[in-house]
């Protein structure tokens, strides 16, 4: 595994850096770690809620009150 050296951090930066890690109770190295995986792997994914709510913005979603005035199709009937 690789290994960075950060130099001239600022000593506020490395105290903030510190209080981070002990709020998500883990090292100052693992927090490190995991804000540069988050900062070059973000999460890309598509939530549904995310997705059904863009839908609805991009086509004006739907109105249910003139869906439910059709009426009702009759079955076929075969004789």
């Amino acid at each position: 595994m690789a290994a960075v050296t950060i130099r001239n951090l600022p000593e506020e930066t490395h105290r903030a850096l510190k209080l981070r890690a002990a709020r998500n109770g883990r090292s100052t190295e693992a927090e490190i770690r995991d804000i540069l995986e988050t900062a070059v792997n973000p999460d890309t994914r598509q939530k549904i809620g995310t997705a059904l709510k863009a839908f609805g913005e991009k086509y004006g979603g739907l109105d249910l009150e003139e869906i439910g005035t059709r009426q009702a199709i009759e079955p076929a009937e075969f004789e």
